[in-house]
Formats: structure tokens, C-alpha cells, sequence
């Protein structure tokens, strides 16, 4: 599904979890960015079957066209409303502008705009049931579908906080669909969620993770009922890495390596504790976490995939792997994407390079 200019164009897809940090400004980029023309479905369908290792998903470009030719536009929906529902205080709110996310939850698709409008959409009859906004002066940054309790979270900023502090909002879809989006209720009024605060939902685990800035502590909540299971409070705490399971406590940088610690996603319990030799005075590009699978590259040095079991290293030389732009790991696939420039390479973890294309 993608769109653009405040009209939403229905092809199918769904949406996935994400981080979302806090920023003074109400409208910033998005993991997920409309584009033209509804291809984003189709390419996704293409990568899934270049990289599969089932001999029957794999085919030819021969076969792309026939295949592909009969998706076809469905519907079309517009979330602009010149006019501005509840009294909109906010002037760009009125304005059309991009979507940015789409979700999707049974008969209901949601279209988030850049400006901060969201908009609720009925598949049954087609027409717009009603705006999420449920304040004059409230900007949506984010949505999440929670399938745990078949709910929709809304992250937003509001103007009489300066846009500076996330709040999160949970509405059950049955609500949404009787055009009550205000019926609603708030999470995580304890935490300060102001940058570089954020909140981040983990559908995998069913957990949500969120860190106040204001006394650097990260707290792990129960996705399906919102309630808080532990604490991590270390002001050494410079990332978290989540994985299926487990959790990856990345520390600040000593002169010679970076303390680690491995906990469960469960209950905070540590599993394991270790550090990872670094080179003096070259700066981390990054430290990702992949399963048991720990990916650390420095600046102008080999790529190094350590299986945090049994200590085994395995590098991959620097002029083969350059330091990425971004990440996305396939579990189900046990690879990863890597996205630099205009070029998506694909790795496995023993270091190969399995495809590459632009």
C-alpha cells in the first residue's frame, strides 16, 4: 500500500513494529515513505522469492510480468479535509500533504499524513469513518496495531508541549469503528518520553520498550495488558539492541572494547555478560544483534560476526562489506539486508554475499 498528497492507494501489504523518538518538530522522516506509484507490495513479493532457498519460489524475470499483471487499483481514499475537523488549531493540519504510514486491522485502513492527520477508512462501504486527532492541537507521529488486544496505538506530539514530549494513546478497533476515536485511553503517563526519549513496540516479543531521558531508565512493559515487568536503570547504557528472546545491552566505549551484556526479554534476568575487543581510536559505525549472531564494525576495519555462544569470529574484509546506511534482518530467511546507496546487498552470516542488486 502506498500513496501520496493525502490519497491512498489500496493495494495490499501490512505494517510491522517500530522505534519512535521524540523531536521537537512535529513532522520529521519516516521509516515507511510514500512513493508515486503502487509498487512497494510487488517488490517486496520479488525480493521475498530472489532470496528464498525454496527451489519452487525462485523465478526467472521472464515470469514477473505474467505473475504481476493483474493487480489492479482497488479503491481510492482521500484524508485531506480542507476545512479541518474539531476546530483544528494547527494550520498545516489543514493542509494536504503526504502519507507517510498505512496500517491495516480487519475492515479498517488507517493513512497517516506527514502533517499529523490520521484517518480512519471503512473497506465495507468505502467511505472515511472518522479522524484519530482527537485534540485541535494534537499531531499523530506513528501508529501500531496491536493484534494482542486488536487495538490501534497512536504516538503523538501535541503544540501546547512545544511538540516536544511522545504520548501514546490506545483505542480498540470496535471503538474506531463506530466512529468514537476518542473512547480511547492513555499509556505510559509515568514516562517522560521527551528527546532523545522514545518509545519502541516489539511486536515479536509482545513487549514495549520506552526510555525517559529525564533519569536514563529503560522499561520493559507487557504489550498485551501495558503493564510494566522491569526496569533497567545504567546511565552506561548506550543502545538496545531486541531480538526474538532476548534483549542486547550495549555500554559506553572503554579504551579497548565495549561491555555487553545478553538479557531476557522475559524478565530483565541476565544471560550473559562479555566484552567485545575494539581498536583504539577508530569510532564504532555500529553494533547490531541478530539472534546469538553480534555484527560490530568499525571505521576502516573488517566487518566481524561473532556467535556470542561459543565465542566463534567470523570477518568479512572491509573492501567486500562497506558500512551501510541501513539494516534489515530476515529471520524467517536467516539473512540480512544491507542498504547503501542505491545498491540492497544480501549476507548471510558466515559472512557471503548471496545477492546484490540496485
Amino acid at each position: 500500500m502506498v500513496g501520496f498528497n493525502s490519497v491512498v492507494e489500496i493495494v495490499g501489504s501490512e505494517m510491522e513494529g517500530r522505534k519512535i523518538t521524540a523531536s521537537p518538530r512535529p513532522s520529521c522522516g519516516r521509516r515507511v515513505v510514500a512513493n508515486k506509484r503502487p509498487r512497494s507490495n510487488s517488490v517486496k513479493k520479488i525480493q521475498r522469492r530472489e532470496i528464498c532457498s525454496k527451489r519452487d519460489r525462485a523465478f526467472g524475470m521472464s515470469d514477473a510480468q505474467e505473475r504481476f499483471r493483474n493487480i489492479r487499483l482497488q479503491e481510492e481514499y482521500d484524508t485531506h479535509d480542507p476545512k479541518g475537523h474539531y476546530g483544528m488549531v494547527l494550520s498545516f493540519l489543514k493542509k494536504r500533504s503526504k502519507i507517510i504510514e498505512i496500517v491495516a486491522a480487519h475492515d479498517i485502513v488507517f493513512a497517516l499524513a506527514q502533517s499529523g492527520v490520521c484517518a480512519a477508512f471503512s473497506r465495507e462501504t468505502n467511505r472515511r469513518i472518522c479522524f484519530l486527532n482527537v485534540s485541535p492541537d494534537e499531531v499523530i507521529r506513528s501508529l501500531f496495531y496491536n493484534k494482542n488486544n486488536d487495538s490501534l496505538i497512536t504516538v503523538s506530539v501535541y503544540a501546547s508541549d512545544h511538540f516536544s514530549s511522545l504520548k501514546c494513546r490506545t483505542t480498540r478497533i470496535e471503538y474506531i469503528r463506530r466512529g468514537k476515536p476518542d473512547a480511547g485511553f492513555a499509556l505510559f503517563e509515568s514516562e517522560s518520553l521527551k528527546w532523545p526519549g522514545f518509545v519502541e513496540f516489539d511486536d515479536v516479543n509482545g513487549k514495549v520498550l520506552t526510555y525517559s531521558a529525564q533519569d536514563s531508565i529503560y522499561k520493559v512493559f507487557d504489550l498485551k495488558n501495558y503493564t510494566l515487568l522491569y526496569s533497567i536503570s545504567d546511565k552506561n547504557v548506550q543502545e538496545i539492541k531486541i531480538s526474538p528472546g532476548i534483549m542486547l545491552l550495549i555500554f559506553s566505549k572503554t579504551s579497548g572494547h565495549v561491555p555487553l551484556k545478553i538479557l531476557s526479554i522475559e524478565d530483565g534476568t541476565v544471560l550473559k555478560t562479555f566484552h567485545h575487543l575494539l581498536h583504539r581510536n577508530r569510532k564504532v559505525d555500529f553494533i547490531e544483534q541478530f539472534n546469538e549472531k553480534l555484527l560490530v564494525k568499525q571505521e576502516n576495519e573488517n566487518l566481524q560476526i561473532l556467535d556470542v555462544r561459543n565465542s566463534e569470529l567470523t570477518e568479512v574484509s572491509r573492501t567486500e562489506f562497506m558500512t551501510p546506511s541501513a539494516f534489515i534482518f530476515l529471520y524467517e530467511n536467516q539473512l540480512f539486508l544491507t542498504f547503501r546507496n542505491r545498491t540492497v546487498a544480501v549476507w548471510n552470516f558466515r559472512g557471503e554475499l548471496v545477492t546484490s542488486f540496485d
